[in-house]
């Protein structure tokens, strides 16, 4: 049956794609080609999802060659619930490039651009299925690599720094996690990751294991931009074309965050990374610094784009707190944080790509009275904004609360007051807008009143209106992200 095959197609499908779509090189094609592709793989991860909640992980040997030997495609729930986040984010964004690109993409380059959208995607996608070590790595590096031409092809010539440094950071990052794996690999001599987790623990007191943890750890944090490894961020987000930031903004950090988890918990092991090692207390330490830090820095920002960048950095700080709390609420709060973050800041990106097409600019100078000229707009940036700080009746109050209960749960009622007062710095600069955009006349060049092109302005409003039935209404949510934290917590002993 071809659903057999399904872990196998969710990478082929984009895969195939890019290259066809470079063979027309024509843009509306290359778009129905890149549309067709994403909605196959949407249909494929929802499957996968669906049966992963069912059956467990799901095991596919490439070639028939049994695993360890072979390669192995190796997906559970966790990774299949930030695969439907990823596979659904390019569906969205898909028909938002077909006018969202054309202001900020030239025009002999649009081709180029679905093709790396393709590239960008099998590349996430891969990571999340591949049950290979040095295949993450591989993976890893094509959606990396297509990130980078991605965040170039903004028209400001700033992009093309952005792209650099990305790059210096990425390549920095990538090298830090091949030198883990080839130091787990001399300890273990596999690189299947089930095979890995049952042999480590005969390891586990080696310094090269202990070297390992670290280069993984560090390598995988600079692509997660954990504070203060996050200064490729801010400027990629900044000026890259619009559905590239709000892509990147709702996949990549998050694919990333998963392979964390993943080895924390599924292939060290639970009790070797924080019990016997200080990696809770500096991952928590890191977390606080996240969550206030680059919020302040956010405050004081004059461009929207970068204060949303900003907000994201400070956001992964929640996520990666869940996860220093090594409990299953702690995590189960993380994967819900997780997607009400990939569904908020894509949403926030997406309105204001249009409002960037509509005004020509993301500063605030030129959002002055966007309240009054795009007020659809302007109200969607408000509600994306009170999820953000977490207001109840939003997706971030949820994922709020869940972390909260969760310190609450370890007696940490400390780590309460902070998540409280860090999200009133988000009130601060989410105000920053409302006041921009309210209680500020437009400039005198501002177009006349309008909204973005429905082609635009439909996908953004759809993620917008996510967070507030998820924010009403969390249990499908809820559930697939106990399990998840669940299935990653039993893993540990890499029985799973």
């Amino acid at each position: 049956m071809l659903t057999q095959h399904f872990p196998a197609l969710l990478v082929v499908v984009p895969l195939i794609a890019a290259p066809l779509i470079v063979l027309v090189r024509r843009s509306l094609p290359s778009w129905i080609i890149a549309l067709l592709a994403t909605a196959a793989t949407f249909g494929i991860a929802l499957s996968l999802l669906d049966r992963t909640l069912a059956e467990g992980t799901l095991s596919y040997a490439m070639g028939s060659w049994a695993p360890p030997l072979g390669i192995e495609y190796r997906i559970d729930a966790a990774g299949a619930f930030v695969a439907v986040i990823v596979a659904a984010m390019g569906l969205i964004v898909m028909p938002y490039s077909r006018v969202g690109i054309a202001a900020e993409v030239r025009n002999e380059e649009h081709y180029l651009y679905y093709a790396l959208m393709m590239l960008c995607l099998a590349g996430l996608l891969g990571i999340l299925v591949t049950g290979d070590a040095f295949n993450v790595f591989v993976f890893l590096e094509v959606s990396s690599l297509a990130t980078y031409v991605l965040i170039a092809m903004g028209r400001d010539r700033r992009a093309l720094m952005a792209a650099y440094q990305y790059l210096l950071m990425g390549t920095i990052g990538a090298t830090l996690y091949v030198v883990g794996v080839g130091l787990l690999y001399l300890e273990t001599g596999t690189l299947n990751l089930a095979d890995m987790a049952t042999r480590l623990p005969m390891a586990s007191d080696s310094r090269a294991v202990l070297a390992a943890l670290a280069f993984i750890t560090v390598g995988i944090s600079l692509k997660i931009a954990l504070f203060p490894l996050h200064l490729w961020l801010p400027n990629a987000y900044a000026y890259a074309p619009s559905p590239v930031s709000a892509f990147l903004a709702a996949t990549a950090t998050k694919v990333s965050i998963y392979v964390l988890m993943r080895y924390f918990f599924s292939i060290f092991g639970e009790s070797a990374v924080f019990d016997a090692r200080a990696t809770g207390a500096i991952l928590l330490g890191l977390s606080l610094a996240a969550m206030f830090i680059p919020a302040i820095v956010a405050i004081f920002q004059h461009d929207m784009k970068r204060l949303l960048a900003y907000s994201s950095v400070s956001q992964i700080g929640y996520i990666t707190l869940g996860i220093s709390m090594d409990s299953v609420d702690g995590l189960m709060a993380s994967a819900m944080h997780l997607f009400n973050h990939a569904l908020t800041k894509g949403g926030l990106f997406l309105v204001l790509g249009g409002v960037v097409l509509r005004c020509r600019g993301a500063s605030f100078d030129r959002l002055a009275g966007l309240g009054q000229t795009m007020p659809v707009a302007a109200f969607a940036m408000v509600v994306g904004g009170l999820s953000l700080i977490g207001v109840p009746g939003t997706a971030g109050f949820i994922s709020k609360w869940y972390l909260v209960s969760a310190a609450i749960h370890l007696g940490q009622w400390w780590l309460v007051g902070a998540v409280l007062a860090s999200s009133l710095l988000a009130v601060i600069y989410v105000w920053r807008f409302v006041e921009v955009a309210y209680f500020r006349a437009p400039p005198a060049d501002h177009p006349p009143p309008g909204e973005a092109p429905l082609s635009m302005f439909v996908p953004a409003l759809l993620m917008i209106g996510g967070c507030v039935y998820f924010g009403l209404d969390a249990t499908w949510s809820s559930e697939v992200a106990t399990r998840v934290a669940e299935v990653l917590m039993n893993s540990r002993s890499g029985g799973q």
